[in-house]
C-alpha cells in the first residue's frame, strides 16, 4: 500500500512539474527578458527525470519484474527515456533547443499515462507467459528508448521543415504581390521597402546567416540523435526475434506490431542511406524522417488500438489475453 501510494504521489508530481516547465517555455518563447526562467526549466526536467526513476524503482520492486508489461508502464517509460536524453551532458552542452523539443514530449506521454488512461490499467498485474523471460528487459526497453531518441530526432526534422517552408513561403507571397497586382499599393509599398534596403542590410544579413546557421544545427543533431536511435530500435527488433523463437517457436510472424516495427526501421533506413547523398541531405532526409515520426506512433500507440496479435497485452484493454 505504501509503494502504491509514492508511485501516485511521485507520477503527479512529476507530470505537475513539466507542466510547469513546458508554460516557463511558453513564457520564455514569447518574452525574452526572463532569463532566469530557463535556469528554473532545466531544474524542474532535472527533477522529472529523479521522480519518474523513483516511480520505475518503486514500481519494480512491489511488482518484482521491470516495468515494461503494458501500455502504461511504456509511456511512463517513454516518459523517462525523454528525460534521460535531456539529461545526457553531450546534448546539453551543445543545443538549447533540444529541451524546447523534448519537454512537450515528455508532457504528452506524460500526460497520457497519468491522466489518459483508466486507473484500473495503472495497476500492476502479474507477467504474462510470454513475458517471463530474461529478454523483457533487453527487447523493450531498447524499443522503447530507441522510440525515444527517434521521436526527438524526427521532431528536430520537423522543425527544420517548419523554418524552410516559412522562408519559401514569404518568397513565393511576395512574389505573387508583384505578378498578380500590378499597380497595387502592396507593390507601392514593396518598391518603398526596397529603396532602404540598403540601410538594413547589416541587419537583414545577420539574421538570415543565424537562421541558416539555426537550419544546419538542426539537420546536424537531427541525424545524431537519430543514428542513435536507430541503433537502439535495431538492438531491440533483433533481441525480439530471438525471444520470439523461443516463446512461440519463430523468428518472425508477422504480427501487427511486428510489421510496423519492421516499416518504422525500413523508413529510418532509408534516412540514413539518404545522408550518404549530398544531394538528398538536408529537407529531403528531414521529410524522410518527418514520415517516421508519424509512423513511430502508429506503431507504438496504433496498433495497440487494434488489441490484436500476439503483443495485445500492451493494448488498450483491461484484460490480459
Amino acid at each position: 500500500m505504501i509503494f502504491l501510494t509514492l508511485e501516485h504521489i511521485l507520477a503527479h508530481i512529476s507530470f505537475s512539474i513539466v507542466s510547469i516547465v513546458i508554460t516557463i517555455h511558453l513564457i520564455t518563447l514569447l518574452v525574452d527578458e526572463f532569463v532566469g526562467l530557463y535556469d528554473s526549466s532545466e531544474k524542474g526536467m532535472i527533477t522529472t527525470f529523479f521522480c519518474i526513476t523513483g516511480l520505475l524503482v518503486i514500481r519494480w520492486i512491489y511488482s518484482g519484474h521491470l516495468p515494461l508489461s503494458d501500455l502504461y508502464e511504456s509511456l511512463i517509460f517513454l516518459s523517462w527515456g525523454f528525460s534521460i536524453i535531456h539529461m545526457v551532458p553531450f546534448f546539453k552542452k551543445n543545443t538549447n533547443y533540444l529541451s524546447e523539443i523534448i519537454t512537450p514530449s515528455t508532457f504528452f506521454s506524460q500526460g497520457f499515462a497519468t491522466l489518459g488512461l483508466l486507473t484500473a490499467m495503472h495497476q500492476s498485474k502479474n507477467l504474462v507467459p510470454a513475458l517471463q523471460s530474461q529478454w523483457l528487459m533487453m527487447h523493450v526497453s531498447m524499443m522503447v528508448l530507441g522510440y525515444a531518441t527517434l521521436l526527438c530526432g524526427s521532431l528536430l526534422s520537423v522543425a527544420l521543415l517548419v523554418i524552410t517552408f516559412r522562408k519559401f513561403i514569404r518568397i513565393f507571397d511576395k512574389r505573387n504581390i508583384l505578378l498578380n497586382d500590378s499597380f497595387s499599393f502592396a507593390k507601392i509599398q514593396y518598391m518603398m521597402e526596397r529603396r532602404s534596403v540598403l540601410k538594413s542590410t547589416s541587419f537583414l544579413s545577420s539574421r538570415n546567416y543565424y537562421k541558416f546557421q539555426l537550419i544546419q544545427q538542426l539537420d546536424h543533431w537531427s541525424y545524431r540523435i537519430i543514428s542513435i536511435g536507430f541503433i537502439f530500435l535495431t538492438i531491440g527488433i533483433l533481441s525480439g526475434a530471438v525471444w520470439a523463437n523461443e516463446a512461440w517457436g519463430s523468428y518472425w510472424n508477422w504480427d501487427p506490431k511486428e510489421t510496423w516495427a519492421f516499416i518504422t526501421w525500413t523508413i529510418f533506413a532509408i534516412y540514413l542511406h539518404t545522408r550518404t547523398k549530398k544531394n538528398l541531405e538536408g529537407l529531403n532526409s528531414a521529410i524522410v524522417a518527418s514520415i517516421g515520426f508519424l509512423l513511430i506512433w502508429i506503431c507504438f500507440l496504433g496498433v495497440n488500438l487494434l488489441g490484436v496479435g500476439l503483443h495485445s497485452y500492451g493494448s488498450f484493454t483491461l484484460t490480459s489475453k
